[in-house]
């Protein structure tokens, strides 16, 4: 993702994620520290003909990494492409050396759970009232060694 892409994943944002969508600046801020030798963030993009149908994110500080977000549009829902992002998105906790992921995920969103549950992410716990204004709970997971979750995935297209 680069800041060209902000506002489309903004659109996007707001179309998934209208109670709680991330504004601009948590977008820019998370961006300026993606790039360069010092970088702590990952965030990726996925197109489809020259349009954005999902993103996702990732912050690494010491041995731990944390999925700050993962969307993708509707009309894409069920062909894989949110794995693909979240492969990503593991091989990049791979590279900062991160011993284990955690995330955070509605309550509700049964979807993403699954996903995750997949690719090995356990319950750890909850966060009450995590997302505003909604005040909706989260379920905390968290992926033990990420680089056993990416091995032998490759991402085309």
């Amino acid at each position: 993702m680069r800041w060209w892409d902000i506002e489309p994943v903004l659109e996007l944002e707001k179309d998934l994620f209208p109670e709680d969508a991330w504004s601009r600046g948590m977008f820019w801020s998370d961006l300026a520290h993606a790039r360069g030798p010092e970088a702590t963030r990952r965030y990726v993009v996925a197109e489809d003909g020259g349009v954005i149908v999902g993103y996702g994110g990732l912050a690494a500080a010491g041995d731990a990494g944390d999925v700050q977000t993962i969307a993708v549009a509707r009309e894409h829902w069920g062909t894989g492409l949110g794995a693909l992002i979240l492969t990503e998105l593991l091989r990049a906790a791979t590279a900062f050396e991160c011993a284990e992921v955690l995330l955070e995920c509605r309550v509700d969103n049964i979807r993403a759970q699954k996903l995750y549950e997949r690719f090995g992410f356990e319950p750890i716990g909850f966060r009450r009232g995590y997302y505003q204004p909604g005040n909706v709970d989260a379920l905390v997971m968290r992926l033990n060694d990420p680089s056993t979750s990416v091995q032998g995935t490759e991402i085309n297209g």
